[in-house]
C-alpha cells in the first residue's frame, strides 16, 4: 500500500484516480492546484505525486522543482490533456518520473505507478540499509551490496574473509559486522599479521608462559584469550608463515589455544574475520597457503570494492573529510570547487579511500580561503596528469577563463561585471555539462535548486 497524492484542478479527474488507485489498495489524497500539493507534500510523507501540468496559479512543472527541492528522490509522474514535446522534455529534465497524456490507457497509468513505487521502495530500503552503518561512507550500488551482506551475515557466528585493496576500508567492514552481531558487547580485537615478526606471531596470537623464551618475564594473554567470546580481526591473514596456518586452523577445528611453553589447553568462543588484499585462491595454487584453512576462513566471501569502482561515493567522502579535517585542523575549510572535485573523479585512487582521505586532509592544511582549490590538493603525478588533461579539454574550461587577458582589463570592466559574467559563464557550462538538468547543475556548482533557478532567469539562461 502506497500514500499517493493527486493534483489536478478538474474534480472529475481528481476523483476517477482516487476510485482507481483506492481499489488497487493504494491511501489517496487529493489537491486541487499546486499550492495545496505543496503544502500537503511538506506536512505529510507520500511515496508518489501524481499532478496535472496545466493548472491555474502555480504550474505542474513549477510544482515539480519545489516538490525535488524540498525532497529529491520522491517520484512525480505528469499528465495533461494538453501535450507538448517542450513540456515533456522540460519534465523528464527536472527529475519527473514519467509523462503520461490524457486521455490515458488505465493499464498504463497503473503499471507507471508500479513502476514507481517500486522504484522509490528500493532507494528508500537502500538509504535504510546504508542508516545502519554510519561508519561506512557509501550509497553506490556497490556499497549496498556490501551494506545487505553486512546486514545478513553479521548475526551469524560464521567466519568471514574479506577481500579488497589497501585502504578500501576493510576493517570498517569488520568493525560492523561485529557491532551488529550477538556478540557486539564483548571485545573486537584487530591484529595485523604482516606488523608481527615471524618469531613473536605465535606468541601474540596464543599468549605465552613466564621464561618460555628469552625476554618473556611474565605471562602474556594473547589474542585469541583477549577476544575470547567476542571477534578477532586477523588483517592481512596471506602474511601468516606456514607453521602459523597450522596452528590457527587447529584453533578454528577444536576451539583451543595452548601458551607457547604452556601445558595447560584452554577452551575459546571466538568469531573469525579475517582480511586479505591478496587473490588467495592464487596463495594456494603457489603452495603459499593451506586450502584447508582457506575454506575454514571463508565460510563467507565478502569483496570490499576499490574506490575507483565507487566513484559516485567520492562527493560524499570528501565533504565527510573535509567537515572532519576542518574540525580537527580548527579551520573553516568545508567546500572544495567543482574544478578539484573534478580532478579526483578523474582519478583511479591506487591507495583507495586511504589516499582520498590523506589528500582531504592535506587540502584542508594548505589552504587559505575556505573552499579547497585544485592548487591545495598536492596532487601526485598521475593525478596531475589527469588535472592537465582536463585543463587542455576546451570543452571542459568555461570561456571566461580563456578571455581574461590583464589584471588592467578586469579592472577596466570592474568588480560586478567581471563577477556576474563570471557567474553567469559557469552556471552555463554547469548545465551544457548536466544537459541542462538544473537539478545536477545545481549539484555539480553546490548551490541549492533555489539559487539556480533564480541565477539562470536573471541571466536570461532559461
Amino acid at each position: 500500500m502506497s500514500q499517493i497524492l493527486i493534483a489536478d484542478d478538474e474534480k472529475s479527474m481528481r476523483d476517477f484516480l482516487k476510485i482507481l488507485l483506492n481499489k488497487e489498495g493504494h491511501q489517496v489524497t487529493t489537491a486541487k492546484d499546486a499550492k495545496e500539493a505543496l503544502d500537503a507534500v511538506k506536512s505529510a510523507p507520500f511515496d508518489l505525486v501524481i499532478t496535472d501540468i496545466r493548472m491555474p496559479g502555480m504550474s505542474g512543472l513549477e510544482l515539480l522543482e519545489e516538490i525535488k527541492e524540498y525532497n529529491i528522490d520522491l517520484p512525480v509522474i505528469m499528465i495533461t490533456a494538453f501535450a507538448s514535446p517542450d513540456d515533456a522534455v522540460t519534465a523528464m529534465k527536472n527529475g519527473a518520473f514519467d509523462y503520461i497524456s490524457k486521455p490515458f490507457n488505465v493499464d498504463e497509468i497503473k503499471s507507471v505507478i508500479a513502476s514507481a513505487n517500486s522504484q522509490y521502495q528500493a532507494r528508500e530500503q537502500s538509504a535504510c540499509l546504508s542508516s545502519l552503518f554510519p561508519s561506512i561512507i557509501g550509497e553506490s550500488r556497490e556499497m549496498l551490496k556490501i551494506f545487505d551482506m553486512i546486514h545478513r551475515v553479521a548475526p551469524t557466528p560464521a567466519n568471514v574473509l574479506i577481500y579488497g585493496e589497501s585502504g578500501t576500508g576493510k576493517e570498517l567492514v569488520a568493525q560492523a559486522i561485529h557491532s551488529h552481531s550477538q556478540v557486539a558487547k564483548n571485545p573486537f580485537v584487530p591484529i595485523t599479521c604482516s606488523a608481527i615478526p615471524e618469531e613473536l606471531m605465535e606468541s601474540e596470537l596464543f599468549g605465552h608462559v613466564k621464561g618460555s623464551f628469552t625476554g618473556a618475564i611474565h605471562d602474556k594473554a594473547g589474542l585469541f584469550s583477549e577476544a575470547d567470546s567476542g571477534t578477532a580481526f586477523l588483517d592481512e591473514i596471506g602474511e601468516l608463515t606456514p607453521i602459523i596456518q597450522t596452528k590457527l586452523l587447529r584453533v578454528l577445528q577444536e576451539r583451543e589455544i595452548k601458551p607457547v611453553g604452556g601445558t595447560k589447553i584452554k577452551h575459546i568462543n571466538v568469531r573469525i574475520i579475517a582480511a586479505t588484499n591478496k587473490i588467495l585462491e592464487e596463495e594456494i595454487k603457489a603452495g603459499r597457503f593451506r586450502e584447508d584453512l582457506f575454506y575454514r576462513l571463508a565460510v563467507v566471501p565478502l569483496r570490499v570494492p576499490p574506490l575507483r569502482e565507487r566513484k559516485g561515493d567520492i562527493p560524499r567522502l570528501v565533504d565527510h573529510f573535509l567537515q572532519k579535517y576542518s574540525r580537527i585542523l580548527g579551520k573553516e575549510v568545508r567546500e572544495i570547487s567543482s574544478y578539484a572535485l573534478e580532478v579526483l573523479l578523474k582519478y583511479d585512487f591506487p591507495g583507495n579511500v586511504r589516499e582520498l582521505e590523506n589528500i582531504i586532509e592535506r587540502g584542508v592544511a594548505l589552504e587559505n580561503s575556505n573552499i579547497v582549490l585544485p592548487e591545495s590538493l598536492s596532487l601526485s603525478n598521475s593525478m596531475r596528469s589527469s588535472a592537465r588533461r582536463a585543463e587542455s579539454d576546451e570543452d571542459d574550461i568555461p570561456s571566461i577563463f580563456c578571455a581574461v587577458r590583464s589584471e588592467e582589463e578586469l579592472f577596466d570592466l570592474g568588480l560586478e561585471k567581471v563577477v556576474n559574467d563570471l557567474e553567469k559563464r559557469l552556471i552555463q557550462f554547469g548545465l551544457e555539462k548536466t544537459n541542462n538538468s538544473k537539478m545536477k547543475a545545481a549539484d555539480l556548482l553546490q548551490i541549492s535548486f533555489r539559487s539556480l533557478r533564480y541565477k539562470t532567469k536573471k541571466y536570461g539562461l532559461d
